[in-house]
């Protein structure tokens, strides 16, 4: 899809796109106030400056609309309108040891309990272990760093996904 493309679409297959991007209702509403848009750096600093904009109810709604690192089951059945962008995502953890990914369910399990979400990471480009060491470095973060972090890391995967969309 291209940008003429994008500001072509029906309000409700916009929202569509602009969801599978980034789950948060609130951040779709405000993004679809600013199309047209004129290209895609535009976009862009809109996407962020809306996300910043949110608040911790849309960032946690938001984080609900991840799968977990290395859940493929996640992936194919609750996912599946994003499924091929997060596989891609995160397919680092397709190549990694048995170990790894045991230790990134557990992770990802003190994690959730710890917090009340799951564990946010931008996976494009990490190794699995790269994710579990940012996972064990960031447990021990109290609540506020960790809705920082998260936040920060949604994103960047909302940047990216934006320019999947459009690429």
């Amino acid at each position: 899809m291209n940008v003429d493309a994008i500001n072509g679409l029906p309000i409700d297959a916009l929202k569509k796109q602009l969801f599978n991007c980034c789950g948060s209702d609130v951040w779709v509403n405000k993004m679809v106030s600013f199309f047209p848009i004129k290209n895609v750096e535009v976009l862009l600093s809109i996407a962020q400056q809306q996300w910043y904009n949110c608040t911790l109810t849309d960032w946690l709604q938001a984080f609900t609309h991840h799968p977990k690192i290395g859940d493929v089951a996640a992936l194919t059945k609750k996912f599946a309108a994003t499924a091929t962008w997060a596989s891609g995502e995160q397919q680092a953890v397709n190549t990694a040891s048995a170990l790894i990914i045991q230790a990134l369910a557990d992770g990802n399990t003190a994690y959730q309990n710890k917090f009340g979400f799951i564990f946010i990471v931008c996976a494009t480009g990490k190794s699995a272990q790269q994710m579990l060491t940012l996972l064990q470095q960031r447990l021990p973060n109290t609540m506020e760093a960790e809705i920082q972090n998260a936040m920060e890391e949604q994103n960047k995967i909302t940047q990216l996904r934006l320019q999947k969309l459009l690429a």
